[in-house]
């Protein structure tokens, strides 16, 4: 009998401590999950304004390293990123081109969250060519070029781009490097890596802030041009096969498939091929291919063509209103 009474009791008092347990405020069940994001709609690309930001990267000059155009218009493109709330580095270095010189060079990092955990990248070069080398030129073949086109296209979106960001602001971090010293390369050397020396550098030295890798990248070259067609890129297919076939799927759907091509394009070693092989980040290149050239370029291809007179501030929308796209979709989740 003094058993079965304990045993009631036991009982009783286990079932008055589950239901207590169950009714306790600091349960899982009692608190209310957390609010969704809101999702941040994709802003207007102003292709006007990117148009004006080539014109200011010409009106510098040929932006070559050791020059004054090319110090110049450092210091402008610092001052426009941290108008737009950028955190901005300037990652100097010093380097041997192939002819030589030692070039004073430096990448412009321009950062949006630094802290966040996710990010992407986004690149181009700002410098431009010293010399109308292109095989279809015969003026001034020893002169450096304006670069509006190869340079300061891709520039004038990122640019734009980041007037966006701070306009319309995400909490997904984007990092935005404009790579030094990229055409400073030989034309038809036996080696490819006299080419691309900023992405070289900072593709070994990625971490200047000690952020999170980011996710993916995404190159812009040659990217302003009238009639401009963007093939997809071979290393491109082949190091971030998902990401090209994502964003040129976006690019159709948007209404720029006569821009963003479902055809395959050649190998290119572009700054992107650096920062897939050393830095291991998964990149594109969106990069401008003309086919019945002798160069597969744009005839402006490394002559004074690639002026102002080349730009299709059309061209620009395309890709800079894809690219934003982009962004926004991958941080709203959408990606």
């Amino acid at each position: 009998m003094i058993m079965q009474r304990v045993s009631i009791v036991l009982g009783f008092s286990l079932l008055l401590l589950l239901n207590s347990c169950s009714s306790d405020g600091g349960s899982s069940e009692s608190i209310p999950p957390p609010p969704p994001k809101e999702k941040v709609s994709v802003p207007k690309f102003e292709r006007d304004s990117a148009l004006s930001y080539v014109a200011q990267q010409v009106a510098f000059g040929p932006r070559v390293p050791n020059t004054e155009a090319h110090r110049q218009a450092k210091a402008w493109l610092v001052k426009q990123f941290k108008s737009y709330g950028a955190k901005v580095t300037e990652q100097d270095f010093e380097v041997e081109a192939y002819t030589g010189d030692m070039l004073q060079a430096t990448n412009i990092i321009a950062q949006f969250n630094p802290g966040a955990q996710k990010r992407i990248l986004l690149a181009a070069h700002w410098d431009t060519r010293p010399f109308a080398d292109s095989p279809i030129n015969e003026e001034r073949r020893d002169d450096p070029i304006l670069g509006a086109d190869d340079g300061g296209s891709g520039v004038a979106v990122l640019l734009e781009i980041a007037r966006q960001l701070q306009g319309s602001p995400i909490e997904m971090g984007v990092d935005i490097v404009l790579f030094d010293a990229e055409d400073y390369g030989e034309s038809g050397g036996e080696t490819p890596d006299t080419y691309a020396l900023g992405a070289q550098y900072w593709s070994r030295n990625p971490h200047v802030s000690g952020a999170q890798k980011p996710k993916y990248g995404i190159l812009l070259d040659m990217v302003g041009a009238q009639g401009a067609r963007f093939p997809k890129e071979y290393f491109s297919m082949q190091y971030a096969p998902q990401v090209v076939n994502k964003v040129w799927k976006l690019g159709q759907n948007m209404g720029y498939g006569n821009y963003f091509v479902n055809e395959q394009g050649g190998a290119i070693t572009d700054d992107h091929y650096y920062v897939n092989t050393i830095a291991r980040i998964p990149m594109i290149d969106i990069i401008n291919r003309t086919k019945g050239t002798q160069t597969g370029f744009g005839e402006h291809w490394h002559t004074h063509n690639d002026d102002l007179d080349i730009i299709d501030k059309r061209t620009l929308r395309a890709v800079g209103q894809v690219v934003l796209a982009v962004i926004y979709r991958e941080a709203n989740g959408q990606f």
